[in-house]
């Protein structure tokens, strides 16, 4: 029932009132009359529940709106909506933008270096008891195609760079080894190979102001030659 019923039952009794002063001891009119008194009665009843129903809807949505809403900042970590599945997981806000009231955040999701751009209503606050350290695998999204490729591409680079540092590293311990190897069957030959059993490849004279030599060489350690101070003479030609 709405007031426009209402107005119908208040009309039609004011009618059946009418024609009862003219015939007061009509029964039909009496019970008629009866009837709609309960219906105005009914009616009226009803548009009050609605009336209070409505005013309680925007009461509430009055405190919803004067409510603050969570203050963000670039760097803030939170709980965003990713577009793929319609899920909350935890990310990190890089920047800010849009209007006050229409804000957009952009975020990076933990564990992904993709950015996606996200409204105020697809971010929220972490929940008390979020620790990140024991958060379960299960509560990481799926990687895009995009992000699987990029993933996979890195695994293959590292694993070409451990190669290349693995096989320099057995190239080195083979000229080591075949180095080693030629020194001792120069030892047994009688030669000797400075460097090699402890001994050093540099000797110096027994003069103790001698100069280095290199051993095996095959030339003899060089000779000290004694400083003298250089001592100017003026010339004819020279002004004093």
């Amino acid at each position: 029932m709405d007031k426009a019923d209402l107005e119908t039952y208040q009309v039609q009794l004011s009618q059946v009132e009418l024609a009862l002063s003219a015939d007061p001891s009509n029964t039909e009119l009496s019970s008629l009359r009866d009837e709609l008194k309960e219906l105005i009665e009914l009616a009226q009843t009803a548009i009050a529940q609605a009336e209070a129903a409505s005013t309680s809807k925007s009461d509430a949505r009055k405190q919803a709106n004067s409510t603050p809403t969570h203050t963000w900042a670039a760097g803030d970590e939170c709980l965003a909506k990713y577009s793929g599945d319609g899920q909350w997981y935890p990310a990190r806000i890089t920047s800010i933008g849009g209007a006050v009231e229409n804000r957009v955040y952009s975020i990076v999701f933990k564990g992904y270096n993709t950015t996606e751009l996200v409204k105020s209503s697809e971010v929220k606050p972490l929940p008390a008891n979020y620790a990140p350290s024991i958060a379960s695998a299960s509560n990481k999204r799926k990687l895009t195609k995009a992000e699987e490729d990029e993933r996979e591409k890195k695994k293959k680079k590292n694993e070409k760079k451990l190669e290349t540092r693995a096989a320099k590293a057995k190239e080195q311990t083979q000229k080591q080894a075949t180095w080693q190897k030629f020194a001792k069957k120069s030892e047994k030959k009688g030669v000797h190979i400075a460097g090699v059993a402890g001994t050093s490849i540099f000797k110096t004279p027994d003069n103790p102001l001698g100069k280095v030599g290199v051993t095996g060489s095959g030339k003899g350690m060089t000779e000290v030659a004694s400083k003298i101070k250089h001592k100017f003479e003026p010339k004819e030609d020279d002004p004093l």
